[in-house]
């Protein structure tokens, strides 16, 4: 019976042996392996000659961005900068500007600030130990300067203060009429007593009279007449003695007077004990430096004040931006040059003009996140006066980092 040949199954049976099978399995691999490391040795010698060509074919075929990136910051392609901004690598400038940009345009990394910078409030001299008894104001809240707004708790140690200096004045001041009554009685009985004296040297001198008679008659004797002698003369003393502790008191003004004049000067120096007192006592209260906006607070109710300050204020009602400059396109920057200001963050720009321009070459502290980027650049600083619509707009943006753009073809006119 003929059987019909499977399909699936080979016509022909091959016996192959089991170590030769295994040897070229071994020598396809080594092959393999070698085909694969050749070919990624290839794929590493043609990425450099294709980065480079790449390059090139960029520098000569600039896009519509690239062009006008170096038309702004005149940076020539392999060639390095004839004309630097000072701006960290890592900042994008607005699409807005950049399209706008000019080749005579100074540009510099700036932040928004107010009029005068922030103000820092820091608590009264001599508080010592104090703590923050109470916050007065809020975040966003308008004062005027010497507005209380903060509290300490050393209020009433001050006070106790203030109340002893008071009763010690009230006391210098009943010595001073004490003595001034001291002085008037002293005057009228120096007055008796020079009366009295005068009376006794009067009285002295005629028994002298008399006695000396009598001791020329021979009735007296001569001790006798020594004695009168010398009594009249301790009247005559008396009578000087009298006259000179009138004297101490016979000025018209009673405040003239030596014992006056001291009580007079311990109630001075009573009085300016109390005005320090009541002075100290203010340091109890936290005044405002300035008119302006509180900005921030940095300490809460029971806190000592910290080293930063309690708060920070700035007067928003004005804001300007100061920017940093490289010191060679410095030149070019003159106050009353129109400025514009952008950020992605404002979504608009807004526009000022140079104020003034710094006098001082310093290193360059506005810069972005990049730890890579230089950080000893030197800038000079600048301040920019924004007008009257961008103050209100950037009155709620202190300290944000914004790209400023000075337009030195602008004749400098004054702000």
């Amino acid at each position: 019976m003929t059987q019909t040949p499977d399909p699936d199954l080979p016509t022909v049976l091959v016996h192959h042996d089991d170590g030769a099978a295994q040897g070229v399995a071994r020598r396809a691999g080594r092959q393999q392996g070698r085909f694969r490391r050749a070919r990624w040795l290839l794929l590493l010698l043609l990425i450099p000659p294709i980065m480079f060509s790449g390059a090139v074919m960029g520098m000569y075929f600039q896009p519509l961005g690239l062009k006008k990136f170096y038309q702004w910051t005149g940076l020539t392609p392999g060639a390095g900068s004839v004309a630097p901004i000072a701006l960290p690598p890592n900042v994008v400038i607005p699409k807005d500007m950049a399209e706008t940009m000019q080749g005579t345009d100074v540009v510099g990394l700036a932040r928004l600030m107010p009029k005068g910078d922030i103000v820092t409030v820091a608590p009264p001299y001599g508080t010592g130990d104090a703590r923050i008894a109470e916050i007065l104001v809020q975040e966003g809240q308008q004062v005027e300067k010497g507005t209380v707004i903060a509290r300490l708790d050393n209020a009433q140690q001050l006070q106790g203060a203030v109340l002893a200096a008071q009763a010690s004045v009230a006391v210098r001041e009943a010595t001073l009429a004490q003595t001034r009554a001291t002085v008037l009685n002293s005057q009228d009985e120096a007055r008796a007593a020079l009366a009295q004296a005068e009376a006794a040297s009067v009285a002295a001198t005629a028994d002298l009279a008399r006695i000396r008679e009598l001791h020329d008659r021979g009735v007296a004797t001569q001790a006798a007449l020594e004695a009168v002698v010398a009594s009249e003369r301790q009247s005559a003393l008396a009578v000087d003695k009298a006259r000179a502790t009138l004297a101490r008191f016979s000025a018209a003004d009673i405040d003239s007077q030596p014992d006056v004049i001291v009580a007079e000067r311990n109630l001075d120096a009573a009085r300016a004990d109390l005005a320090r007192a009541q002075a100290d006592l203010t340091r109890a209260d936290v005044l405002a430096p300035i008119t302006g906006v509180v900005l921030d607070i940095n300490a809460r109710a029971g806190e000592k004040p910290p080293a930063s300050g309690i708060m920070q204020m700035g007067d928003t009602s004005r804001m300007m931006a100061e920017a940093e400059i490289y010191q060679d396109r410095i030149a070019a920057v003159v106050p009353g040059q129109a400025v514009e200001l952008a950020s992605i963050a404002l979504g608009q720009t807004l526009h000022g003009r140079v104020q003034e321009v710094g006098l001082i070459v310093g290193r360059q502290g506005l810069i972005g996140d990049d730890t890579a980027a230089n950080t000893d650049a030197r800038v000079v600083k600048i301040r920019i006066a924004l007008d009257a619509a961008s103050t209100r707009i950037a009155a709620r943006y202190t300290n944000l980092e914004v790209i400023a753009r000075i337009d030195t073809r602008a004749a400098a006119a004054t702000p």
